[in-house]
């Protein structure tokens, strides 16, 4: 059965849902932490060991071929099947692969450090303002006021949501996120959305196999840390394997909520996607309750480090509704002059920043061009202007997306 949704709700969904799934998992992994008592190196390795295996089999059985396609286009509609790597995506993988080794190391390290799941999530989403930074810089393009307001209320809604339920501020586990786990995850997400917008044989990059290639390196690189950090606990991370069953829950669930945010990447910038994925704040607290029933958690004490949470929560919601708002997507139809050269006029609008497509047409026009920009005032005079100091453009017409639909 074919199912079409727009476009600006399938990302949301799919970065919500994300959410969703990474706040059971991270849930699951401070129960092991906890429960099973293993020192953070050897857990984040041992987990990556397990994971390799766990993703391996799901990979293979999403590629049982179900009606003419592979089980696992169901999730993602580019998912061919397991493939080999490419030459291009390697790369690419490699710098994925190494932000995501060292952010997993701080993550699980503070784990080991804090207790409470809630204020482990909080930390995660201070990564937005540094992804905000990068995105800019990248582009050449200074993020709206309006883009920077909702950073900043993202941003201090995540750490207020961060005050663990017993008041605590570990400074130590605070320099971590702030220098080593959000700027490795930085490189991780942005990297991770370059693979899911390459094009494998004339079609976009498949969020499985960039999960699965993206799993190899990441555990290659996470035991290069781990045995350089601690060589005894290195070792101690196979006596770790005994407890498989759980490693392989923690992982198997982690799988597909990386699917989801690894399609939301190739749908949306890499800061709104973990703008919105930071919804898993909300999910967390009640996670963090239900486990509170089976393990000892350093919880709930007072009624004012609630009421700061909530607070904190609250003013998450509000920044991801702002995002929301910010982006606009447009189609622009252009008339070439006689003559000139389709080839380079088409190279002369890509090199525009925030045109995300062109394509060369027959009929009343001679280029469609999408384009996508923070705001409408602001993207759309920069790219006008752009356009009107093309030499081979003869006229064009701008048309706004109201509504844009995926198959899904």
């Amino acid at each position: 059965m074919r199912i079409r949704v727009r476009k600006k709700n399938l990302f949301y969904l799919l970065a919500i849902t994300s959410s969703v799934i990474g706040a059971v998992v991270t849930v699951i992994d401070t129960y092991i932490s906890l429960e099973y008592n293993i020192n953070p190196w050897s857990l984040c390795l041992v987990i990556f060991i397990a994971g390799i295996v766990i993703t391996f089999i799901l990979s293979v059985i999403l590629s049982i071929p179900i009606g003419g396609k592979p089980l696992g286009a169901r999730i993602d509609p580019s998912f061919p099947g397991l493939r080999l790597l490419r030459k291009e995506e390697v790369p690419y993988q490699i710098m994925a692969g190494m932000g995501n080794a060292v952010a997993t190391v701080g993550y699980f390290f503070i784990i080991s450090i804090y207790q409470d799941p809630s204020t482990i999530l909080s930390f995660f989403e201070v990564v937005i303002l540094y992804l905000l930074i990068t995105e800019s810089i990248a582009e050449k393009n200074a993020p709206s006021m309006a883009e920077v307001e909702s950073s900043i209320i993202v941003t201090f809604g995540a750490i207020m949501a961060s005050f663990s339920f017993t008041g605590e501020l570990n400074l130590k586990g605070l320099l971590i996120v702030f220098l080593v786990l959000n700027p490795a995850w930085v490189v991780f997400s942005i990297y991770q959305r370059k693979l899911k917008l390459l094009r494998i044989n004339g079609r976009h990059n498949d969020a499985i196999n960039i999960r699965f290639w993206n799993l190899f390196f990441t555990t290659i690189f996470t035991a290069i840390l781990v045995y350089f950090i601690d060589t005894k606990h290195f070792f101690a991370a196979i006596d770790a394997l005994k407890y498989w069953p759980i490693m392989f829950l923690s992982m198997g669930t982690t799988f597909f909520s990386y699917i989801f945010y690894i399609r939301a990447l190739g749908l949306g910038k890499a800061s709104v996607t973990q703008a919105v994925k930071s919804s898993t704040i909300i999910f967390s607290i009640p996670l963090s309750f239900l486990l509170a029933s089976y393990i000892p958690l350093s919880f709930y004490e007072s009624i004012p480090q609630l009421v700061i949470k909530v607070m904190g929560i609250i003013l998450v919601i509000m920044g991801v509704i702002s995002f929301a708002l910010t982006e606009v997507r447009a189609y622009i139809f252009i008339k070439a002059k006689t003559g000139h050269p389709s080839t380079d006029l088409i190279n002369d609008i890509w090199a525009i920043k925030g045109v995300t497509a062109v394509a060369a047409v027959a009929g009343r026009y001679d280029i469609i061009s999408k384009v996508r920009m923070r705001t409408l005032g602001k993207g759309y005079e920069r790219i006008i202007r752009e356009l009107e100091e093309i030499n081979g453009i003869e006229k064009f017409e701008w048309h706004s997306i109201l509504k844009e639909w995926e198959e899904i």
